[in-house]
């Protein structure tokens, strides 16, 4: 890549002049737009308009460049070539990142302030208000002071926190809102974002991983707040039916070529797109292939028909007369001279063709899902099993896990899902009730955390430790399959991506041999190819299956059996069509 632009980072969540106090019809146009890391190229040539109410889908492998368009796009990031131009240029920019942000100590409601806008514009308007105390000022300063009220009021900040409350009840938040963010639990968190999103009054949101630890209630009321806007939305999500309800184009970086295409018709007439031009792509190159392979045979054989023509003349002119072996002489000149000429058109044949080039395959995730010797017929049992964490109770439950059993575990954040799954895999001990154990039962799991791979250690230690057995080679040819190279390998766990961590963990399942698979929210941070490739593999599995997931496509592509929905503490089994 070449220097970026040294134009500064445009400020995101500015004001506007007087008497603007609402979102304004903004347009984002991006313009021969490049990014890269040092030599690495992203993507290149990107020409993108956003308008009122279009809400683009970014789709494309983890480390495609999505995040680093968003931020291309929020201006927090100059691009390596190209440029971005928000009109109007003071449209205020919702920017809200994939991983948790808040502060050290921050509260709920200094963390939603912060995340709509409402904390900068309050400090730009209490700096106005100072300089307009100062002796001396004039008509500037009382200009700059009222366009920062304004913007403060545009934003929402007047009844910020009257609005904080009546949302936070809204989304089932039932938690101080000056308790500290980093006391929330994954799905407490999740629907603090949710919150934040709720209360922006942005021009133009840019969102990446929106639905990220969001239940299903929480996912039908991001697409409400989403589909309900008219302003610009640019959005990076993993979930295909978000992206299907909502996407009205889709963008595809595609890594492997290094360009990016654009797809109108939102995220099922992409799919649709992408195949057939795949397909056609595909097609051409083995077209042109084919055609300037005969090509070259024909040239081959020209020359080879020459130089043959012309060994046979001289071998039949040996022992004839001057004159037989002149005349045999000059047609076999002639005959050469004819084959040549042949041989050059068919060369400029292959010239004028037009070259086509093959496309390239992008690294795709193909595992398995190894099986253990099947466990026995009863997996797990509990009678009237009781856990109690805190205030929360779980239970009394009573259910049977049997050998071959698909479930999927589903019911809102905070439900009592992952404390089922403890309960079950012994990791808790019951408060009343029993938890019985199946016998020869051998379990892999993808927990939430990704929890063996955290910490100081390298990737490729954190993993030898798991396989202790394993050869150190082994291990690296193993990860490799999953996309985790030797730079991956050498790094410490906790340096890696939510997404890196994930496909380690799912490396896991394909060493060891298991017939009991607990997977908790696994798609979390996978890219839409590497979750087509789980699904196939749960789909091959013949051991039991307890699934927790929220992805709504995920639950109707994989083969299930039965349907336990945790809610308030209790545990039903419903149809699980």
């Amino acid at each position: 890549m070449g220097p970026e632009d040294a134009s500064p980072p445009r400020e995101v969540g500015r004001g506007r002049p007087i008497g603007e106090d609402g979102p304004v019809s903004a347009t984002i146009h991006a313009r021969g737009l490049a990014a890269g890391h040092g030599d690495r190229v992203l993507f290149s040539g990107l020409d993108l308009v956003v308008a009122p109410g279009d809400v683009v889908g970014l789709v494309g492998p983890n480390g495609a460049g999505k995040s680093t368009l968003l931020r291309l796009l929020a201006g927090v990031r100059r691009p390596g070539a190209g440029e971005v131009v928000v009109s109007p240029a003071d449209a205020r920019l919702g920017f809200l990142t994939q991983e948790p942000d808040a502060r050290p100590g921050e509260r709920i409601r200094d963390a939603l302030a912060r995340r709509t806008g409402v904390t900068d514009a309050t400090a730009a308007m209490d700096a106005a208000a100072q300089a307009l105390g100062d002796p001396g000022a004039g008509d500037a300063e009382n200009d700059t002071y009222a366009a920062t009220l304004e913007a403060w009021l545009a934003l929402g900040g007047a009844d910020l926190d009257e609005r904080m409350e009546a949302v936070a009840d809204d989304l089932g938040l039932d938690v101080d809102l000056d308790r500290p963010v980093a006391s929330l639990s994954g799905g407490q968190a999740a629907r603090v974002g949710l919150a934040a999103l709720l209360l922006s009054r942005y021009d133009a949101y840019l969102l990446d991983e929106p639905t990220n630890d969001l239940d299903i209630a929480g996912l039908a009321r991001l697409e409400e707040f989403v589909l309900g806007l008219d302003a610009p939305v640019v959005l990076v999500s993993h979930d295909r039916e978000f992206l299907s309800r909502t996407a009205t184009s889709v963008v595809e970086i595609d890594r492997s070529l290094q360009q990016v295409t654009v797809y109108g018709g939102g995220y099922d007439a992409y799919l649709e797109e992408r195949s057939i031009r795949r397909r056609h792509a595909r097609e051409a190159y083995e077209d042109y292939a084919q055609r300037r392979s005969e090509l070259e045979v024909r040239a081959r054989m020209q020359r080879a028909w020459m130089d043959k023509g012309t060994k046979n003349a001289v071998r039949k002119a040996k022992g004839r007369g001057r004159e037989a072996d002149k005349n045999i002489r000059a047609h076999a000149k002639a005959t050469s001279e004819k084959q040549a000429a042949k041989a050059r058109q068919t060369d400029r044949m292959i010239e004028r063709l037009d070259v086509v080039e093959e496309p390239r395959k992008e690294w795709v995730l193909q595992f398995s899902i190894a099986s253990a010797p099947r466990s026995g017929d009863v997996v797990a049992v509990t009678r009237g099993a009781v856990a109690r964490r805190g205030g929360f109770t779980l239970g009394p439950i009573d259910v049977e896990l049997r050998y071959g059993d698909r479930v999927a575990v589903t019911g809102p954040n905070g439900a009592g899902k992952s404390t089922l799954l403890a309960l079950l895999l012994g990791r808790i001990t019951p408060d009343g009730g029993t938890v019985t154990p199946g016998s020869r039962v051998v379990v892999g799991e993808v927990d939430q955390a990704r929890a063996a791979f955290e910490g100081e250690a390298t990737l490729g230690r954190r993993f030898a430790d798991e396989v202790s057995d394993w050869p150190d080679a082994d291990v690296r040819t193993l990860l490799a399959k999953f996309g985790l190279k030797s730079d991956h390998v050498n790094r410490a766990a906790d340096s890696l991506s939510p997404g890196e961590r994930t496909r380690a963990a799912l490396a896991l399942l394909q060493a060891r041999g298991v017939n009991l698979l607990v997977l908790d929210e696994p798609t979390n941070h996978l890219d839409l190819p590497a979750i087509e490739q789980l699904e196939e593999a749960l789909d091959a599995f013949d051991g039991t299956i307890l699934l927790v997931t929220h992805d709504r496509r995920m639950l109707d592509s994989v083969r299930l059996t039965r349907r336990w929905h945790v809610e308030d503490g209790a545990v039903t089994e419903i149809d699980a069509d």
